[in-house]
């Protein structure tokens, strides 16, 4: 019942935006962008914090007049940075974080754009990646973990700004190529090629990057950090192809696939792997 009924949705939405391109396409453009870019999910209400981030010491960062919420569980002087994905926010690490705290590290993770306590209504990997870069300057970390679009931004952020303080990179279940999701996107709400192409005019003026080359794995051949890219065989979210094309070309990466975990990637043996390859 609830898949017909997102389907309908997702239809009715879709027919309204058409219908709006032949009257106003820049109208269109704007709305259709702002459901791609807008989460539902993951905010943190009314500023009540889960028990997992209560322990955490908090830290708020500001970038283009919005401000976004770190967390901090003090350790050693070897940082690492954890960096959630889409309709998630810090919380999502609470299974990984009590394999992490006995290492002895600090830890610090972060809330995306419009996610957690973080301002802002827009999500997207290139202004995460800003956040990531902020905070980055101030604490250097060493070995950075990212799940779902958070990788991809921990991609684009290396990509950009070719950071070498940072020796070991986590992907779980992480997107690569933009175009996909773009459009995937358009095709979920039947978009017509009108706003599709202006859509991705609109993503070049954003991100001075042309979708076509907005590829992770493309980045990745550049890189020169120890990598563990782990994705599972049956994720719906991120497809498997995904993982496997960082994988081909990232020069210094181990690749694990997993089975059965879906998109979320929460699993003990996975890790115990990932402790191990940061120790």
């Amino acid at each position: 019942m609830q898949k017909i009924q997102l389907f309908l949705l997702t239809k009715t939405v879709g027919f309204y935006l058409n219908c709006l391109s032949f009257i106003n396409v820049e109208k269109a453009k704007n709305k259709a962008y702002q459901l791609f870019s807008q989460p539902r999910k993951g905010r943190l209400k009314n500023g009540v914090l889960p028990k997992t981030l209560q322990s955490a010491t908090l830290e708020t960062f500001e970038y283009n007049n919005k401000k976004f919420q770190t967390y901090i569980w003090k350790g050693n002087e070897e940082v690492i940075l954890l960096v959630h994905g889409w309709e998630s926010n810090a919380s999502r690490w609470k299974k990984l974080l009590h394999h992490l705290k006995p290492l002895g590290k600090t830890i610090i993770a972060i809330d995306g754009p419009a996610h957690g306590l973080s301002e802002g209504r827009e999500f997207n990997a290139p202004k995460f990646a800003e956040y990531i870069n902020i905070v980055v300057q101030k604490y250097q970390p060493k070995i950075v973990i990212g799940h779902s679009i958070g990788g991809a931004a921990i991609s684009f952020y290396l990509h950009k700004y070719k950071n070498t303080s940072i020796k070991k990179v986590i992907l779980l279940g992480a997107p690569s190529d933009f175009k996909i999701i773009a459009d995937n996107f358009v095709k979920l709400l039947s978009l017509n090629n009108r706003i599709k192409h202006m859509l991705e005019t609109y993503y070049f003026e954003k991100f001075s990057i042309d979708i076509n080359d907005f590829a992770a794995h493309k980045f990745a051949q550049n890189f020169t950090q120890k990598a563990l890219i782990a994705h599972d065989i049956e994720d719906k979210v991120v497809l498997v192809e995904e993982g496997r094309k960082y994988a081909k070309y990232w020069k210094n990466a181990i690749y694990i696939e997993t089975s059965g975990l879906g998109h979320s990637m929460h699993d003990l043996e996975l890790y115990l792997k990932i402790v191990d390859f940061i120790t």
